[in-house]
């Protein structure tokens, strides 16, 4: 029986690598020749703009050189580090079909953002990545002109204002070598002025609130400038004074939060009343907070030292030795009748909202009225009309017997002057 004889084996094994295997090299400055030759076809249409980019994402990998694309289309080129344009010894790299080319009038721009909005249509994944881009470029001012930074910035209000980025990217204008040199101000007074005129003050303001900016403007001014005053000046000179009452409303609401934690821990340790109050006084003078505002800041601080009683029979008599401790604390800020009517209205609603006062309610206004912390007059013109809606058939029925005797002593008062 005749055995087939053994093929001779080599001594490698030859493996043929798929194409879809085979990683393909990074190459951004291939990929930014390819980008330009078709911008440089479409020349300044940007109808024909748009329709490249629309079919190029198909056979140039946007995903991985989205980056690169947006460089391009922004600064006509690809950025180093600084804000430069890359070149490749003497050969042109640069596109004029891009923002810091383009007329710096509003129509214009607006058509160039539209070649944005449809690109990022188009191709979804690219909005994170020029959020990402916006973030870097925002860095480069510096190595950009006046003019460029101008039209950039006007695109920036344009890209926020219809939500291509967030508002919030204009927190990495808080770099040290930006605002130094006020390069980080002018930059985000000519945001805001473009978003105003686009979208509206109203538009503006959410904005600012949303991404956290409201409390940040000083940050983007100078060191050697950086005050109230200024701001303020600032502001009004590019028709943006509607900013300062916002930044000063944000700068008094951290000032009571820091006043309120500061009270809590100077009354935990036992500081002497008459050193809190003047301490109070200066802070509430240095951030122009009201008297009204201090006394509700007070009464929660004053309130949230106790641990309460869960029982409803025992928490009158703790409530009013708790308060009785207080007491020269709230006859220091109830000077006028409106500090007074606020901490009324406060403790109406805090035994509203807290189950085991909403009984005593009446004990603790008997107790301020004798404290003279709280004065008849205010006490009565609550009864009538300055109440809140919060309990209020409850409180005023709870009140009833003691506005009565009020009003006797009031008539008693008012007879004897008469006979005198």
């Amino acid at each position: 029986m005749s055995q087939k004889t053994e093929k001779p084996v080599l001594s490698g094994q030859r493996i043929k690598t798929r194409k879809r295997d085979e990683k393909e090299k990074y190459d951004p400055s291939g990929f930014r020749d390819s980008i330009l030759a078709g911008l440089d076809k479409a020349g300044n249409d940007l109808d024909a703009v748009s329709k490249y980019l629309d079919g190029a994402g198909s056979k140039l990998d946007y995903r991985r050189y989205g980056e690169a694309l947006f460089d391009i289309l922004i600064a006509g080129g690809l950025l180093v580090p600084g804000g430069s344009i890359a070149q490749d010894g003497d050969k042109q790299c640069r596109t004029n079909s891009c923002i810091f080319s383009a007329p710096s009038d509003m129509a214009s721009l607006r058509n160039y953002e539209q070649v944005f909005t449809k690109l990022m249509r188009r191709y979804k994944y690219l909005e994170k990545m020029f959020e990402d881009e916006m973030k870097k470029v925002l860095v480069f001012l510096k190595g950009f002109t006046e003019e460029e930074r101008i039209k950039l910035a006007r695109m920036t209000a344009l890209w926020i204002a219809n939500s291509s980025i967030p508002p919030s990217v204009l927190h990495v204008l808080n770099n040290e070598h930006l605002v130094k040199d006020a390069l980080a101000l002018d930059f985000i007074l000519e945001v805001f002025v473009t978003w105003k005129q686009e979208k509206g003050l109203g538009n503006l303001t959410s904005g600012l609130k949303r991404s956290g900016l409201e409390g940040r403007m000083l940050d983007f001014f100078p060191p050697n400038k950086r005050t109230e005053d200024h701001l303020k000046a600032v502001f009004e000179e590019k028709g943006l004074s509607e900013l300062t009452k916002l930044h000063l409303n944000q700068a008094s609401q951290h000032a009571k939060r820091f006043m309120q934690k500061d009270l809590l821990e100077k009354l935990s340790d036992g500081m002497p009343m008459k050193e809190i109050v003047t301490d109070i006084r200066d802070a509430a003078a240095k951030n122009l907070i009201s008297e009204q505002d201090i006394i509700t800041l007070i009464w929660v601080s004053v309130m949230s030292l106790a641990e309460w009683n869960k029982k409803e029979e025992l928490v009158a008599d703790q409530a009013l030795k708790h308060l009785q401790k207080y007491v020269p604390l709230f006859v220091a800020f109830t000077d006028t009748t409106k500090s007074e009517m606020a901490l009324l209205l406060k403790i109406q609603e805090y035994c509203y909202e807290n189950m085991n006062f909403m009984k005593i309610f009446q004990k603790i206004i008997l107790l301020f009225y004798k404290k003279e912390v709280l004065s008849e007059e205010v006490i009565l013109k609550w009864y009538r009309d300055g109440h809140s809606v919060k309990g209020k058939m409850m409180f005023l029925e709870q009140m009833k017997k003691f506005i009565e005797w009020l009003q006797n002593a009031e008539e008693e008062s008012e007879s004897e002057e008469e006979e005198d």
